[in-house]
């Protein structure tokens, strides 16, 4: 990675976290990836620089892990995944059950604190609605 491509990135990240911290608490990883709860649901914040002028910031909240795979929560994940949220539904299989991901990447240069905190907390809302929505969740790691 470049000086170029570093700094545009870490400064992506602080305007983030700026944003954020008026509604979470959020820390800094050794990487310089955010993570923060939104309720019960754990997130992570990266940025990346696709090309010239061109970073985007990738958020990642992880809804429920180790569920027990079913017909009801693959076609509550399917629903709810056609009905335009704000990211991307996705179910990932482990070896301890299914894992629900919500993920959204954006350009995010020159959005205001304010913009870019409501963008960023429409997401983690979701994601925690979810949470409280889908079905097996309950028992959920």
């Amino acid at each position: 990675m470049s000086a170029t491509e570093a700094a545009e990135t870490a400064e992506l990240l602080t305007q983030a976290k700026e944003a954020l911290e008026r509604y979470l608490e959020v820390r800094v990883d050794d990487d310089g990836a955010l993570t923060f709860s939104h309720g019960d649901v754990p997130c992570v914040i990266q940025a990346t620089r696709l090309g010239e002028g061109l970073t985007v910031l990738s958020l990642t909240c992880v809804v429920a892990w180790d569920l027990a795979d079913g017909p009801a929560l693959s076609v509550a994940v399917a629903e709810r995944a056609g009905q335009g949220l704000f990211g991307t539904l996705g179910v990932g299989h482990s070896d301890s059950g299914l894992d629900v991901t919500l993920r959204y990447a954006f350009p995010a240069a020159g959005l205001d604190a304010s913009a870019l905190g409501t963008l960023l907390m429409l997401v983690v809302s979701t994601a925690s609605q979810l949470r409280t929505e889908l079905p097996g969740i309950g028992s959920a790691g």
